[in-house]
């Protein structure tokens, strides 16, 4: 089995549509409204904006978590969280062995908490 799509609410597509752009690197691949959808690609797993939808957390993988997270401040996004490690992968059961896993938290355009995760050398 495969996650094929993940769906989060979003009320102001257009709003919705810039946060995410400016987030993800990327366009939409795909608006549909009416009814109020908006899609991206997550490497093969589509991102649903959905006026219909209900809130979820859902955690995107960043580069270089800590200065993605300063750009989101800057362009006036709310940090729910600051950067904080979580994991140190040690046998590589949840994650690449030898690295550790640093996660903040974030507010979008929409009012969703979104979690980012970025992994870094163990000890850097």
């Amino acid at each position: 089995m495969k996650l094929i799509q993940v769906a989060q609410r979003a009320v102001d597509l257009n709003r919705a549509s810039a946060f995410y752009s400016r987030l993800l690197g990327s366009e939409p691949t795909g608006k549909f409204d009416p009814p109020g959808l908006l899609f991206f690609d997550l490497d093969g797993v589509r991102l649903l904006l959905d006026r219909g939808a209900p809130s979820s957390l859902i955690y995107l993988d960043v580069a270089n978590l800590r200065p993605c997270v300063e750009e989101l401040r800057a362009s006036g996004s709310k940090i729910v969280q600051e950067p904080q490690l979580i994991y140190s992968h040690v046998d590589g059961s949840l994650g690449p062995a030898g690295t550790d896993e640093w996660m903040a938290f974030i507010e979008d355009s929409e009012g969703n908490t979104v979690g980012l995760v970025g992994r870094e050398a163990s000890g850097s």
